[in-house]
Parts: C-alpha cells; sequence; structure tokens
C-alpha cells in the first residue's frame, strides 16, 4: 500500500472519530410537526378550549392507530404545546381512555412539555416557574413516563436563568419560535440570529437544546416563528402549501459552505395551529412526508423529541449561550398588578407556610393531605396565570379572561392562607400549653436569625414578654396594623426550620435606653438617618455606618420611593403610626399624584429599612416607584430566575445579549443591588416584577446608572402595527395596591449570598402562632429540624413530598457560591432514605445519608432538590 492510499485512509478515519455518522449525514432529514398552538383564552372560553384539546387529542389517538402498520417516518403524531391538555383529558375522559393516551405518549406518538400552556417567563418568581410543572411530574410518577420538552413560543424574548429551571425539571430539549406582530423591537433587529441551534446552558452548566431559528419578515411563514410549517392562513390545498416547505427546508441545511449560518444535516419545522382553536391535519402530514421522501432527503413526521435526539446523537458540540435576552410580553401582567403583586406574595408565603406543614407532618403525619384538592388548583394557578396572552387583544370578552386570572390567583392565595393557618394552629396544639399565653415564633428559613414577630394579642396591658428557652425578658411593644393590635416582639436566635416558645406575663416590661428616635420628619437609629417627606418620597438617607453619606441623589427630582412626586413636600404632616422598644413607623399620606401611602420603619437591632407603599385609588397610565441613590457609575445586579444577573450587556462583562434583546425592563425578583466599588445599596421587593435602570430603552442599556424605577403598574406597550396597547386598560379597575421594599447598606465586595439572604428575611418574616396544647408529648421550647453546615447553600423550598410525608419531605436549595461544592445536610431525626430528584419530584439517583446526615454535592450556582426520607 502506497505512501498517499496510507495517508487518506488516516484522513478518512480521523474523520469518521470527529463524527461517526459523517457519512450518513449527507442525507437531509427532514422533520415536519403538527401542533395546535395554545392562546388559552384568546380565541375562546376555558370551556371551548377544553373541549377542543380533548375532541383534538380523540382525532389523533385514532390517527394514531389507524397508521400504526406505516413505515415509522409516515405515522400520525402530534403535539400537545402543554401539559394542561394531559389533564383536561384525564378530566373529561375514562380512565380507559387516559390510558390509551398514556401509551401514546409513552410509545413516542403524542409529546408535551413540562410547562402547563405556553408561558411568558420573565415576570415569574423561580418557584413559580417549578410549581407550574408539578403535574407533569405527577404523571412522570404514576404512570413511568418522562418528559423531556419544555418551551414557551410567541413572546420575542427569553430569560437566562430558566435553562437550568428546565433542566433541572428534568428537560432535555426546547424550541422557540417567535411572533412577529406586537413587538416593541423591529423585525430586522430580530433577524439573523446568532445561533439557530445552541446549548441554552445556565450558570450550573446544565443545559437544554434549544431550536430557535431566525425569523425573517417578508417570508410567508418565517422558520423561527411559532407556526413554522404554516405559509398562508386559510389555505385550501394543505398539502400543497406543506410541500413548498420541504425545498426551503432542504437549502436551509448547509454543510458545505464555510459560512453557512445552520451547518446540520438535520431540519424541524415545528408548529401549525397558529391562532386557530382546532386542527386536525394528520393525513396531510403524512402524505406530504411520503411524497417528499427521497433518496436524497428523508421526511418524517416529528414528534418533536426524534429531530432533537438526531441532533444531539450528530452533533455533540453545539454551542452554548448563557444569556439574557431581558422581557417583552412577561411585562403585560404589570397591567393587573395587584393580582399579579399577590400571585408573588403567595408564592414567598408558600416558603413558610409549606415549612410549619413539614413541621407538623414529620410529628403528626395526615394533617399535611387535608388540602389536597386545594393544592392542586394552587399548581395549576402557577401554571396557567402567566399564559402568554396577557395582550388582552383577544377574541374573548376582556373581562372574562380578567376574571379568569384573578380566579387562579385567588385559588393559589387560599391554598397557601389555609395552609399556614392549618399548619400553625396544628404546631400550636403539639406544644405544651401552660396557665400564661404562650406563643411559639418560627423561622422558615434554614439560618439561625435574630428579627421581629408578630403576635396577635386582645389580652390586658402592661405585659412582660419571656423567652423561655433562657427565661430571659425581650424587648416588646404594642402595635396597630391593618385594625388589629399585634404585640411586637425583638426575637432572638431563631433555629432554622424551627421555633423558639415566648410566654406573656402580667407586669411592667422592662425599661430599656431608647435606640430609635424621632423629630418631626425624621427618624433615626444607630444605622440610619432618614427623612420622610409629607409626599412619602424620602429625600434623605444618612448612612451613620459609612462616614455619614447621603445615599439620595435629589439633583434630579427623583428621590427615593418617589411615585412622580415633584413637591416632595406636598402631603398630609408626617406623623409617628407606632412607637415603641423594638421599632418606630413613620407615616406620610398624599393625594399627588394618586392617593397614596407611605410607611417607613426602623427598628432598635436591625440594619434594615422597611417601605410599605399602597395606593388607595385607580390609574390609567404606567408608574413607578423611583430609587435614585448618589452612587458614582455602579454596577447592578439582580436576581432574575434561579439566576443573579450583572445588568450589563455580554460585551461589558454582563450577562445581557448583546443582540435581540430588549433592555428597558428587566426582572425584578427578591432583590436589585446597585455596588459602587467597595460600597452598595440592595433593593428587597416583594410585590413589583420589574425595574428600570436609568433610562434604559428597548435597544440599549443604561449599565451604569444609580437611577432604579420599580414598576408600580400599567400598559407599558403599545403596538407598533396598530397603536393598540397591550395588557389591561385601567388596571382591570383596582383602586387598592400594596408595594413593599427594604433597604439595606454594606461595605465591600458585592456578595449574592448576604444580599439574598437580606431579602428572604424581609419577605419571610418571623411568623406566630399560640400555643394550646395540653396532655401532649412535644414539651421542646426551641426546635430545629434542619440545618446545612455550609452558609453558602440556601435552603429554598422545603415541603411534605407530594404523595405525602410518608414519600418524604422535598427539600431544594440553592448553592450561591460561584463554584462546586459539598456540604451536609443535618435533619432532626435519623435519615432512612434519600435521593437526588428533579425539581418536579421525579427521583434520579439513591443517596447514601449516614444517621442524621445527607452529604451532598452542587455544581457552582446550583439550583438542587432532594427527597429525605426519616425514620418513624
Amino acid at each position: 500500500m502506497d505512501k498517499k492510499t496510507v495517508t487518506l485512509i488516516l484522513f478518512l478515519l480521523f474523520l469518521l472519530r470527529v463524527s461517526p455518522d459523517l457519512f450518513s449525514q449527507q442525507v437531509k432529514r427532514l422533520y415536519i410537526a403538527i401542533d395546535d398552538h395554545t392562546d388559552y383564552m384568546w380565541a375562546a372560553n376555558e370551556a371551548d378550549y377544553d373541549s377542543a384539546f380533548v375532541h383534538m387529542l380523540d382525532y389523533y389517538l385514532d390517527q394514531i392507530d389507524a397508521t400504526k402498520n406505516n413505515p415509522s417516518d409516515f405515522q400520525a403524531r402530534f403535539n400537545c404545546d402543554g401539559s394542561y391538555w394531559i389533564k383536561a383529558y384525564q378530566k373529561h375522559r375514562t380512565p380507559q381512555q387516559f390510558a390509551r393516551l398514556i401509551q401514546a405518549i409513552k410509545s413516542g406518538h403524542i409529546s408535551s412539555p413540562l410547562n402547563a400552556l405556553i408561558n411568558c417567563y420573565g415576570s415569574q418568581p423561580t418557584e413559580a416557574v417549578i410549581r407550574g410543572m408539578f403535574y407533569a411530574g405527577q404523571l412522570e410518577r404514576e404512570h413511568d413516563v418522562r418528559f423531556r420538552m419544555a418551551g414557551g413560543i410567541e413572546n420575542n424574548t427569553i430569560p437566562l436563568g430558566l435553562s437550568a429551571l428546565w433542566a433541572g425539571s428534568g428537560a432535555k430539549y426546547s424550541w422557540y419560535g417567535i411572533g412577529g406582530f406586537g413587538s416593541q423591537m423591529s423585525y430586522e433587529y430580530r433577524e439573523n440570529r446568532r445561533n439557530q441551534l445552541y446549548r441554552y446552558t445556565g450558570f450550573d452548566s446544565s443545559s437544554v437544546i434549544m431550536k430557535w431559528y431566525t425569523y425573517q419578515e417578508g417570508v410567508l411563514t418565517p422558520f423561527g416563528s411559532y407556526a413554522e410549517t404554516r405559509t398562508t392562513f386559510k389555505s385550501k390545498d394543505v398539502v400543497s402549501e406543506l410541500s413548498t416547505l420541504i425545498p426551503r427546508m432542504e437549502k436551509m441545511a448547509d454543510t458545505v459552505s464555510l459560512d453557512s449560518n445552520y451547518p446540520y444535516n438535520a431540519v424541524g419545522n415545528f408548529g401549525y395551529g397558529h391562532d386557530d382553536l382546532e386542527t386536525y391535519l394528520a393525513p396531510e402530514f403524512i402524505q406530504v412526508a411520503q411524497n417528499t421522501t427521497t433518496p436524497e432527503r428523508k421526511v418524517r413526521v416529528s414528534i418533536l423529541e426524534d429531530f432533537f435526539e438526531d441532533i444531539e446523537k450528530n452533533y455533540p458540540n453545539l454551542p452554548s449561550e448563557t444569556l439574557s435576552y431581558g422581557n417583552e410580553w412577561d411585562i403585560y401582567p404589570a397591567s393587573m398588578n395587584e393580582t399579579t403583586a399577590k400571585m408573588r406574595r403567595s408564592t414567598e408565603q408558600l416558603r413558610t407556610a409549606e415549612a410549619l406543614a413539614t413541621v407538623v407532618a414529620i410529628k403528626k403525619p395526615g394533617v399535611e393531605n387535608q388540602l389536597k384538592a386545594a393544592s392542586e388548583k394552587a399548581w395549576d394557578s402557577f401554571g396557567l396565570y402567566w399564559e402568554h396572552d396577557w395582550t388582552a387583544d383577544s377574541q374573548v370578552a376582556i373581562n372574562e379572561r380578567a376574571d379568569w386570572q384573578i380566579r387562579l390567583q385567588q385559588n393559589l392565595t387560599n391554598y397557601v392562607d389555609s395552609l399556614q393557618f392549618l399548619s400553625s394552629k396544628s404546631l400550636g396544639e403539639l406544644i405544651n400549653n401552660s396557665d400564661q399565653t404562650r406563643f411559639f415564633v418560627f423561622n422558615p428559613l434554614s439560618w439561625e436569625r435574630d428579627d421581629y414577630a408578630d403576635f396577635e394579642y386582645d389580652g390586658s396591658f402592661p405585659v412582660r414578654v419571656i423567652d423561655l428557652s433562657d427565661k430571659k425578658e425581650i424587648a416588646s411593644q404594642l402595635i396597630k396594623k391593618g385594625g388589629k393590635t399585634f404585640l411586637r416582639v425583638a426575637a432572638t436566635k431563631i433555629p432554622s426550620i424551627g421555633y423558639k416558645v415566648f410566654e406573656i406575663q402580667k407586669g411592667n416590661p422592662a425599661k430599656t435606653k431608647p435606640s430609635i428616635s424621632v423629630s418631626g420628619e425624621y427618624i433615626s437609629n444607630e444605622f440610619f438617618k432618614i427623612r420622610l417627606s409629607p409626599s412619602g418620597a424620602v429625600t434623605e438617607i444618612i448612612d451613620l455606618k459609612s462616614n455619614n453619606r447621603q445615599l439620595v441623589n435629589t439633583a434630579n427630582g427623583n428621590f427615593v420611593n418617589g411615585l412622580g412626586v415633584t413637591d416632595p413636600d406636598r402631603g398630609n404632616k408626617v406623623e409617628i403610626e407606632n412607637s415603641g422598644a423594638v421599632s418606630v413607623t413613620l407615616k406620610a399620606v398624599s393625594d399627588f399624584p394618586v392617593k397614596h401611602t407611605v410607611r417607613v420603619t426602623l427598628f432598635a437591632d436591625i440594619p434594615r429599612i422597611e417601605i410599605q407603599d399602597s395606593i388607595q385609588e385607580n390609574f390609567g397610565d404606567v408608574k413607578t416607584w423611583s430609587f435614585d441613590f448618589g452612587l458614582i457609575d455602579p454596577t447592578t445586579h439582580h436576581e432574575e430566575l434561579g439566576a443573579i444577573l450583572t445588568v450589563k450587556t455580554e460585551d461589558n462583562g454582563g450577562h445581557y445579549s448583546a443582540r435581540q434583546a430588549r433592555y428597558d425592563w428587566q426582572t425584578f425578583n427578591h432583590f436589585a443591588t446597585l455596588s459602587e466599588g467597595q460600597y452598595g445599596v440592595t433593593i428587597s421587593n416583594s410585590d413589583c416584577s420589574f425595574f428600570r435602570l436609568g433610562e434604559s430603552s428597548v435597544y440599549s442599556l443604561d449599565e451604569t446608572s444609580s437611577y432604579l424605577q420599580a414598576l408600580a403598574g400599567g400598559q407599558v406597550d403599545t403596538k407598533l402595527e396598530d397603536g393598540g396597547a397591550m395588557g389591561f386598560p385601567n388596571q382591570n379597575g383596582q383602586t387598592d395596591f400594596l408595594y413593599q421594599f427594604a433597604l439595606k447598606t454594606y461595605q465591600g465586595d458585592f456578595n449574592p449570598i448576604q444580599e439574598m439572604k437580606f431579602s428572604l428575611e424581609h419577605q419571610n418574616p418571623l411568623v406566630t402562632g399560640e400555643v394550646t396544647g395540653s396532655d401532649v408529648q412535644e414539651s421542646e421550647l426551641k426546635y430545629s429540624l434542619l440545618n446545612i453546615d455550609n452558609p453558602d447553600v440556601l435552603l429554598w423550598s422545603l415541603k411534605p413530598a407530594e404523595e405525602g410525608i410518608g414519600k418524604g419531605l422535598i427539600a431544594r436549595f440553592w448553592n450561591m457560591n460561584a463554584n462546586p461544592l459539598s456540604t451536609n445536610i443535618n435533619l432532626k431525626l435519623p435519615i432512612q432514605q434519600a435521593w437526588h430528584t428533579t425539581h418536579i419530584e421525579t427521583d434520579l439517583k439513591e443517596l447514601n445519608p449516614s444517621g442524621n446526615t445527607l452529604p451532598v454535592d452542587f455544581n457552582q450556582h446550583q439550583i438542587k432538590t432532594f427527597r429525605i426520607i426519616p425514620e418513624k
């Protein structure tokens, strides 16, 4: 064999090693997939959509049976774009019919993503995204199936942190197709994506394979739209229509040109339903696949996952993106801001309610199952509330859609309130009482805390409050809020996921030296001196621990906590609402620009400024709460979805895409921090979904601004095509709004762990409950269920398993460190078994606990979920 032949063979072997399927890849593999795009509550009402889901699935199941003997590529398949389709079918069909659907899912003929419906994710709390996929997790465990897709289409943007949440819930694949109409971004700006297939990767290195083709305006059914296989709205010949796609798909697969923007021989075009209510087209898709398959190209009726499996097998080295594209349709829930804020508050309160329920369930199993039906409605609320048609331009009456949103919110709020009430009452019954009034103070977070706690109290006064764990008196005062009287106490060393018991005794409280002073509009403690103006704007914040630094920038007339105020002195006289040894609250009331009330509270020993804002009348314009700080060229960080982002473009060291992103409104989950070198200010936020940084616009990011505007509500967008406003007008008539913020300062580098802890403490206050037990076993005056060795790992969620405490407790943790780490989870009881699970509670890998300890590993920035079964 000559040298030239040997060289050629070696070269061919090298190519084969690089890509084992190199030669077979020369055949173009084209995947066409049918769905019926779900614009829930847009083209019809709830009943009509549920009926459509059921009848379409009946039809496609029949088509699957009729074509089961066809070659695999030419069999009927159908793709639901939400697990709510399956739930509707389970509700309205017999168990035998539902079993038939499950079998079609298992055989690869019906697919569904993990998400309930098509959502806009940028306005969601992290836990809301996960809970919205709980039904899919239930199906996985009950029927031994796995759902590998997750998605959200038609919206023009996508958050960064979503990829890790999807991957952590078991997803491997996603596809994105945008809607050209109704965007604030031009068609030209949205063209020419850098990657049309890529690894959508989170900070923890987990990823899903993303198909997001370039959307080209002027092309009938652009690839990259949310209905890629549809070329006309009212086709008279669907087979001819679909057939025109095949040459375009074949041409797109360009593995020859050096400058190819799609160097893959597999192309997937998904979606036909567009905005229709029903789609019945199985024979047409099959006929096109049969007619257009040749020796050079293979056309397959797809279930989406088969396309991704092809890509995963043949192209293992896809490019990766770890970028945020900002928010667009995500912003529209702010057009019913109070309803959306109630969803956010209930999501946060769920942390406390479920932690209480877990402690009670371990002590007294069975209590956790009393609200099972209500919990399923709550999970539906998470899956449906942020459904993408918040545009409020639907064919359904606008009030009908708004009423639906309110019902979803009420289902969640009622469940969370009921769970906390039941769990608190049950815990009180498990703790020994005495002839004096006793109450417990419960900490739902995973570190020991010093904070205030409020116990509703209608007894006589004066009283002393005794910490029974050390028999010492603690500071206390009476306060009024919401028309009720509370005993506010300074509770110290409240254990992780645990409680301490306190007793109220008659007698004068011990005198303490006042640590909070008030002088007119000024309030101060050892940390801050603040001026609350009559308008409700805070015009001065002196940081007493940082050389008396003035934080408020008044040069631009924005202040801190301004509501479009031009004259800070316009309002009623500032008054003291509550005052005592634990805290002091100042109140300002003003009618400009709308009727609103502001309460600012300082505490004796806590370096936190709490601000409670309320608006008491309807408004129709866009309103914001402004925070203008005297910082020089700061860098802003914020929590998006399971990720802490730097508000700069990738070109400047940040996490926002430098192209095809929208920059004017950032997701405002627990906090945003503005950092100037070795000094920073953090804003904890409960109720606003978004903030604007400085003068950021659709196309530009004001990266070093010290001015932040929290979106109080409004219709922020107007359609470029017809001038129509997006979202519900005039806040759907709402006249009462609540907004809660807290501020802190720090010296040193930005530390996301400390800022998240600060925000969680503000938004998850210590809770109290009356001790009512008698003749009970529990006599502990101090109790902690769980703790973690490494302070960089935070408990994110703790709950009884969906199937009850017999299946263990489910604990979700977030490693907020930038490095991988190992730590121990320590439980009060010996651990019998444990598993790493998906976020939706499907077991992945059994772990090895030792006694009361579970050793666990985390990737950097990883959120991870575990099932832990304690010994009885």
